[in-house]
């Protein structure tokens, strides 16, 4: 489980990380992130799959479940962890419905690098 520092749980933090326009995408993850930090506060995550995606839950949570895993194995292997950004929440598409847990783990720790080398 991802630990409680790491989590992005208001709708206000949700919609004011959407209103920054900063993104990402790769193999079927949309990854948006807030404003950057001026202090030294840990990033905030948040994971949106939609109803859009699949129409049962189970499918929904499965796929929340994969990225929260794969991100806390990200988190857990960097010594010194942190980002330039308050906020970041990781959206998923319909990709991710038949990707199994390796696939999506590259995904993830793809766009990471990415948001760690702007």
């Amino acid at each position: 489980m991802l630990p409680k520092q790491y989590r992005l749980k208001k709708r206000v933090a949700f919609k004011a990380t959407y209103r920054t326009g900063i993104s990402y995408h790769k193999d079927g993850i949309t990854l948006f992130c807030g404003k950057k930090k001026k202090d030294n506060t840990p990033t905030k995550f948040g994971f949106v799959v939609s109803k859009k995606i699949h129409k049962r839950a189970v499918k929904r949570n499965r796929i929340k479940r994969l990225l929260r895993e794969s991100l806390r194995l990200y988190i857990k292997n960097q010594e010194n962890f942190d980002t330039q950004y308050i906020s970041i929440i990781f959206a998923a598409s319909t990709k991710l419905l038949n990707k199994n847990f390796v696939e999506i783990n590259k995904s993830v720790l793809k766009l990471m690098s990415i948001i760690n080398n702007d």
